[in-house]
């Protein structure tokens, strides 16, 4: 019996995809190691959820520096992609993917100054 071509998983098993997958399990794991070893050293999850929000200040400190590098690489990054491919459909669709990033980190941020006040 032969699968339709759109029912065959395989960018499931794509290395692009295998190594993605493993980055975002690498991550999820240190944040849960992080999360419960600080919830060890501090002694509860109620002292652990005070330390987060009286050290705050510090992780939107982390957090806008990671914007800045990363909007850094994106400059860089759209500048040589704008050299290599000088059509108007390019910048269509770096003009969408820009204003997605921007919208999605004014969301995230929003929802965090909302929930900490």
């Amino acid at each position: 019996m032969t699968w339709p071509t759109w029912l065959r998983p395989s960018w499931l098993f794509n290395r692009r995809a295998g190594i993605a997958l493993l980055w975002a399990l690498l991550i999820f794991g240190v944040s849960v190691t992080v999360n419960v070893a600080g919830i060890h050293v501090v002694g509860s999850i109620d002292g652990w959820e005070r330390w987060l929000h009286a050290h705050s200040a510090h992780f939107l400190a982390w957090r806008l520096a990671l914007y800045a590098v990363t909007a850094y690489g994106w400059w860089w990054m759209r500048q040589r992609l704008r050299q290599r491919e000088p059509m108007a459909e390019t910048h269509q669709r770096l003009l969408r993917v820009e204003i997605a990033a921007v919208v999605t980190v004014v969301l995230l941020e929003g929802s965090q100054w909302l929930r900490n006040g």
